[in-house]
């Protein structure tokens, strides 16, 4: 009797055994377990394409984050959500986090990316108007931003550039940010200061038009930024660098894609609008130079934050740089 022979299939079929017990035990590299991170939007905009671009595009999973979003409707709104922990990351505008260090808080929040270097949002008449000048809201009604916010805090230094008294126009800070639109197409006001797509869609249906963009008055100024508290940025420095990171491609994809791809890609956070109507908005924020070509809040731009919030007597203390922001992920990400 052939020993060999006999055992052969014996010794085969243990083999598969094996292989098989070991390629179920084995883990699939090709999915990437993901890491959940709460992020809070100030608002929901064309004017943050980038961060839409990273998300559409897979970045945020790419660098191992599962990434929630929420819209907070207001910067005020996101600071609590932050400072209660329903958010890990906040993203606003960075005067909020003046305002929660003024006030003494034991856990600063500390921007760690800048989104965008201009103001976002358009003075909307009732009229065309070729030959329009700051000077014609003299007297007017606008309907403005919420006191304190960036918004309005750089509409006014506008005004103050162009030797005008914000006390000689009636500035309504009353309304909701989100209702402003509506408001004016409603008949209230002479003037609104509007976001896209709200700009736009007034423009389309007839309501208003376009005459004057607050970021290309402002010039460059450090508008939104990303923050966390210091505490979870200590202890989760790798998550914060993986987040920037994929900030970081979602800011090389929009400079270097045309508005019709930007516009294509982004869309499923807008789909209530028309292609054609994204395009035209992201033609609109690129030609103004809305966002920057990397994450960097430097100490210049920090410094012109606080000459508006002083300006607009909103401070009494200037917090350090130091204190308020990092720029030790964004410079890793360049």
């Amino acid at each position: 009797m052939n020993t060999k022979r006999h055992m052969l299939p014996l010794l085969l079929a243990i083999s598969l055994a094996v292989l098989t017990f070991a390629g179920c035990g084995k883990k699939d590299d090709s999915k990437k377990e993901l890491t959940k991170v709460t992020l809070n939007e100030v608002a929901h905009s064309i004017f943050y394409a980038p961060m839409y671009a990273a998300i559409e595009n897979g970045y945020f999973e790419e660098e191992g984050i599962e990434l929630e979003l929420v819209t907070g409707f207001g910067a005020d709104k996101v600071m609590a959500a932050v400072l209660s922990g329903d958010a890990d990351i906040g993203f606003m505008g960075p005067e909020t986090t003046v305002y929660t260090y003024n006030e003494g808080t034991d856990d600063a929040v500390v921007n760690f990316a800048q989104l965008t270097q201009r103001a976002g949002n358009f003075i909307v008449a009732r009229e065309k108007k070729k030959d329009f000048q700051l000077s014609d809201l003299i007297g007017t009604d606008v309907l403005g931003g919420r006191a304190g916010g960036m918004p309005e805090m750089v509409f006014e230094y506008v005004l103050k550039k162009n030797g005008i008294d914000p006390s000689e126009i009636n500035i309504d800070q009353s309304i909701d940010f989100g209702s402003t639109a509506a408001a004016f197409s409603g008949g209230k006001s002479d003037y609104t200061v509007e976001f896209e797509p709200s700009a736009t869609a007034l423009e389309e249906e007839g309501a208003g038009f376009v005459v004057s963009s607050v970021g290309v008055e402002s010039g460059y100024v450090p508008y939104t930024a990303f923050s966390a508290k210091q505490s979870y940025i200590d202890e989760h420095k790798n998550i914060i660098q993986s987040f920037t990171n994929a900030l970081q491609k979602g800011m090389e994809y929009i400079s270097s894609h045309t508005s019709e791809e930007i516009a294509e890609v982004i869309q499923p956070q807008f789909s209530e609008t028309e292609l054609d109507t994204l395009i035209t908005i992201v033609d609109r924020y690129h030609e103004q130079d809305t966002w920057k070509n990397d994450l960097v809040f430097t100490e210049d731009s920090f410094r012109l934050l606080l000459d508006i919030l002083e300006d607009s007597d909103v401070i009494d203390e200037r917090p350090p740089y130091k204190q308020l922001v990092t720029t030790a992920f964004a410079d890793k990400a360049k």
